[in-house]
């Protein structure tokens, strides 16, 4: 099953997209070949962008304590596993006070590094980072792969954090939906939300062997799904198959 993520307002596209760097940051950096490396350098740069907005960090903290109080209440209560209760609070306390700890914004501490800031200045240039452009660049790319994986990995230390905290708060976002099975008619379908309810993200999996696209929107009240196929020019055509899938509502 193919799963596809539709969030519901800005905070949750932001993490996703800090969660999708990441992710590619971890397989670059375990990587040999100089031009993986180059790439996690891109990606390093990307997530100092995407992560550059001032109250990020704040919201981030802000989100780990809201569901520490929502846990600490059911502290006692019949029919909870205190330990699993445990371990999920110290998770989050581990998060939040290794972001509370860094300082500044994510990335902040590499931006005064002159070497990096010389790469970064010139990676979105086409062809920008050739030997003759950039020949400390060029060396370093020389270097055996080891030397250039702790490089990486010392240059992402203070971006770890935040790493840690995306990937608590959306654990516990993913996992408060209880995915059911539902079907779209004519290759659409719709559904209402319950009202004072606020969700944040949409969760779906499809059989990959259908060979659907899904088109994913939605708002507080309602949200739509039309699957799509490519025809030989690409374009995107509705089906009008009556098809069945996996749908997971989070709040």
């Amino acid at each position: 099953m193919v799963l596809y993520e539709y969030p519901f307002n800005e905070s949750i596209r932001t993490m996703l997209r800090l969660e999708h760097l990441f992710d590619r940051l971890g397989q670059l950096i375990a990587r040999d070949t100089p031009l993986d490396h180059h790439f996690a350098l891109v990606t390093i740069f990307e997530i100092m962008d995407v992560s550059s907005r001032a109250d990020l960090k704040a919201d981030l903290l802000k989100d780990l304590e809201r569901h520490k109080s929502q846990l600490m209440a059911f502290r006692g209560k019949p029919g909870v596993a205190e330990a699993v209760l445990d371990e999920v609070i110290g998770r989050i306390d581990h998060a939040f006070n290794g972001l509370n700890n860094v300082q500044g914004k994510a990335g902040a501490a590499l931006t005064g590094n002159e070497w990096l800031m010389s790469i970064r200045s010139r990676i979105s240039i086409p062809g920008g980072t050739c030997e003759f452009d950039l020949p400390a660049y060029y060396t370093w790319q020389q270097l055996l792969p080891v030397r250039r994986r702790n490089d990486l990995v010392q240059w992402t230390q203070t971006l770890m954090p935040m790493a840690e905290a995306l990937q608590v708060l959306l654990s516990l976002l993913r996992d408060s939906g209880a995915p059911h099975k539902v079907a779209a008619t004519n290759g659409q379908f719709q559904q209402s939300l319950a009202a004072g309810r606020v969700y944040q993200l949409l969760r779906m999996r499809i059989d990959p062997s259908l060979g659907f696209i899904p088109e994913i929107s939605g708002h507080r009240l309602m949200i739509s799904i039309r699957l799509m196929r490519q025809d030989e020019e690409g374009r995107l055509k509705l089906s009008q198959q009556d098809v069945g899938f996996e749908l997971t509502l989070c709040a």
